[in-house]
Order: structure tokens, then sequence, then C-alpha cells
């Protein structure tokens, strides 16, 4: 992942482009005390479940993801935010092209 240039005006949702069966990744921001990560997932896509020690924020910039936290299920669309808490399994599924802003922040 190459991180964005700073100072400058982004487009982020140009950072990453959307790809025939996958998902992609830029890394616009990286810090010891956490990371901004844009994704960008085909449809039918996904994370699979996991988990992290630290909150982290999901935007959706464009399209529809589903986003499973606890075994609970979330419909989320362009505009929509949710936060994925720490050491709660999570995973985010495609259900269309979608686009993700990640921020993670370490305590």
């Amino acid at each position: 992942m190459t991180e964005a240039k700073k100072a400058e005006i982004l487009n982020i949702t140009e950072l990453a482009n959307y790809q025939d069966g996958a998902v992609v990744s830029s890394q616009v921001l990286h810090a010891e005390k956490g990371n901004i990560t844009l994704f960008a997932f085909d449809k039918g896509q996904e994370l699979s479940e996991h988990s992290a020690p630290f909150d982290a924020l999901v935007q959706v910039l464009d399209g529809k993801a589903e986003v499973i936290i606890s075994g609970k299920s979330y419909m989320t669309g362009t505009g929509e935010s949710i936060i994925l808490p720490a050491d709660e399994p999570h995973a985010i599924k495609a259900t269309q092209q979608f686009k993700m802003l990640l921020t993670m922040i370490r305590a």
C-alpha cells in the first residue's frame, strides 16, 4: 500500500478503483496511533470475520454493504457509518460494488 501525499487535495474515492472479483485497498494515512485506509470491494467480495483490539470507524463512500458485528447484520449504504467495537468479531460483505474508508485508532 502506498500512502497518500500530504498537504495535497485528495479525491479519496479515486485512491482505489474497483477490480473484478477483488478487494482493493489504498492506505491514506499511517501513524503509530492509527490508520486510515480506503477499500474498494467488487460485488460479492468480503472481509471474513475477524476482530481487532481497537475500535474502527467504517464510512461508506459508495454503494452498499452488509456489516456483521457479533453475529448481528447491519445494512449500510452511501453516506452511512458504523463503528466496529474493539474485540468484537466482525465481517463485511459487498452486496454491490462499494467503497469504504476505514479509520482505526489505537488506544
